[in-house]
């Protein structure tokens, strides 16, 4: 009932787990390292405006006259188009707005848009919509270039959201409004490339899931149509060098304090950079994406690992179970690299996670289990087996079947006469001295020979060999402990006369057969112990051994395969019994 309750807490505290922002933030971390780094496509480069361009033109912004030269120089120079990441809202007090705008016809050009949430929604012409599940990421609002600029070239957002880490990773590649929708930044730039009149934006159930652009195959994206970024490293020049022949440019300011820097994956990039990376990414197939059946396969994923790791902790043990469990987490995490590789982000990470937990909760449940049963073998056993012997049912527990199973053994009971005689003469506390001392040199010799003493009953004593542990020749073993009995308790005589107390006799009888052997009792209370005919007769001898006048009886089994020679005594009827018992003592 308890590992139920504890199933139900765990399969209650993943979905908890698998939405709580430290998970999350584990699963964009693991994304990060196992996606491979990309090569450039060689289609783009890099220009920067730096700290020592500000400088020798005299501060920022730059004229706008001066931005028209740049933009003629690249296009002369060879280039394919140029990116501007900068924003151009409002005229230049200098008047440079129609030269730079004519500029902005020569070439591929794309000028950026930044979201500013004022409600400002200008429109990507050529968007259609396939299926009836548009989605997608929702723009507030958006800062509007000068219309002399948009008028003359393509416009893209260069939006960049961050997630729960505020890391960028994701671009969504369209922005829905209410107006319609606004390509991003290096979407745009693709479409000016390759001459695309249109964006075919593909949904099913779940949302969007590709965006197609002529020239390009279509790019697999998330439900929000939003495309995982490759860090790749795209060339970089600058105004100086203009290394940019047969290449598509994305300029943007690098100088201090002019354009913010964005937390990515791979450091603090600036727009364009990020952009470049972005326009990279779309020019690459296997690069990565989320399919729409992720949820699915990492629930399913999920739920057969947690339960294989539940399973092989409980049913194979703890050592067993430690070990293949750690072969499931390395397989879960294999599958989930091999996926990431392969393009694919499926998230691992709360199996995993889930894994570890519910592993480590059925570790805690089983050692929990089995630490009790050892302490209650110990405390049931210590003192009735060798210490070596305790230890080994310790360590293996299966060899008590709790409940009791039939088993061949050899049962030997001892009993103290002329105890009632002696309790009325002795003072209670030399009664118990006397008492103590046989009993303890019987335990002695039983213990020695690996026999178990199974209870005491006042001044007798009940011993079992070849239960709970195997004893091979148990019948011979249990005679030779016979033996010393008697030996031990000769030696104890000599140490209670010598203190004036006076010498005790004890009868021993021994019998061999099949019994029930286990843990009997209440479920409140319970013994380890024997019942059955062997166990009845054994008594049965040794309350015999007082009328034939011998310290020792055996039954007809035992003396059969003990080995020794033994006196075989008249038959004797016992209660219970309708036939005699053949009978033996040693000579």
């Amino acid at each position: 009932m308890k590992k139920l309750i504890f199933i139900i807490l765990i399969m209650l505290m993943l979905p908890m787990l698998y939405q709580s922002t430290p998970t999350e933030i584990l699963k964009l971390k693991t994304f990060d390292s196992f996606v491979k780094q990309q090569e450039t496509s060689g289609n783009f480069v890099i220009l920067n405006i730096t700290e020592d361009d500000v400088e020798k033109e005299g501060g920022y912004p730059f004229p706008r006259k001066r931005l028209g030269e740049i933009h003629n120089t690249l296009i002369d120079k060879g280039a394919l188009g140029v990116g501007w990441v900068i924003s151009f809202p409002q005229a230049d007090r200098l008047g440079g707005d129609e030269y730079f705008a004519n500029s902005l016809k020569y070439g591929n050009s794309v000028i950026a848009m930044f979201e500013d949430g004022k409600g400002n929604f200008p429109q990507t012409t050529g968007t259609v919509i396939k299926g009836n599940n548009i989605g997608g990421i929702v723009s507030e609002g958006v800062k509007e270039n000068l219309n002399t600029l948009a008028n003359n070239t393509l416009q893209g957002l260069a939006i960049a959201p961050t997630e729960v880490d505020q890391l960028v990773r994701r671009i969504p590649l369209l922005v829905r409004t209410p107006d319609g929708w606004i390509a991003s930044f290096g979407t745009q730039v693709l479409k000016g490339l390759t001459g695309a009149k249109t964006y075919i934006i593909t949904t099913n159930d779940n949302g969007i899931q590709e965006i197609s652009i002529r020239g390009i195959p279509p790019v697999k994206t998330d439900s929000l149509g939003r495309k995982w970024i490759s860090w790749i490293e795209t060339p970089q020049t600058n105004l100086q060098e203009m290394d940019v022949a047969n290449k598509y440019v994305f300029v943007g300011v690098t100088a201090n304090g002019v354009m913010p820097q964005i937390a990515t994956p791979v450091g603090l990039l600036e727009p364009h950079k990020i952009q470049a990376a972005l326009a990279e990414s779309l020019l690459i197939q296997d690069s990565p994406y989320i399919p729409d059946w992720a949820l699915a396969v990492e629930i399913l994923i999920l739920a057969t690992t947690v339960l294989l790791a539940w399973m092989l902790i409980n049913i194979l043990g703890i050592t067993t179970g430690i070990l293949f469990t750690s072969i499931l987490f390395f397989v879960t995490a294999f599958s989930g690299y091999y996926l990431i590789q392969k393009g694919i982000l499926i998230d691992v990470t709360w199996a995993l996670i889930s894994q570890f937990i519910t592993a480590s909760t059925a570790f805690y449940l089983r050692f929990r289990e089995q630490y009790k049963l050892r302490q209650q073998i110990k405390k049931q056993f210590e003192h009735y087996l060798d210490p070596r012997q305790v230890k080994q049912l310790q360590k293996n527990p299966e060899l008590l079947k709790l409940g009791g199973e039939k088993r061949y053994a050899t049962f030997l009971f001892t009993d103290v006469r002329g105890f009632t005689s002696m309790s009325e003469t002795l003072e209670p506390e030399k009664v118990t001295y006397i008492m103590n001392k046989a009993l303890t040199a019987q335990q002695s010799a039983v213990q020695k020979h690996g026999g178990m003493v199974d209870k005491y009953i006042g001044d007798a004593m009940m011993a079992i060999f070849n239960a709970p542990l195997d004893l091979l020749n148990h019948p011979k073993i249990a005679f030779e402990c016979a033996l010393d009995i008697i030996k031990n308790m000769s030696t104890l005589n000599v140490e209670l006369q010598a203190e004036g107390l006076p010498p005790i006799a004890i009868g021993i009888g021994i019998n061999t057969g099949d019994a029930v052997i286990g843990n009997m009792g209440s479920e409140s209370r319970f013994d380890y112990t024997a019942i059955g005919d062997a166990v009845n007769t054994a008594a049965r001898l040794e309350s015999a051994t007082k009328e034939r006048n011998v310290d020792l009886l055996i039954g007809e089994s035992t003396e059969s395969l003990c080995g020794y020679h033994l006196k075989k005594l008249e038959s004797i009827k016992v209660k219970g019994k309708t036939k005699a018992l053949e009978i033996y003592t040693y000579e």
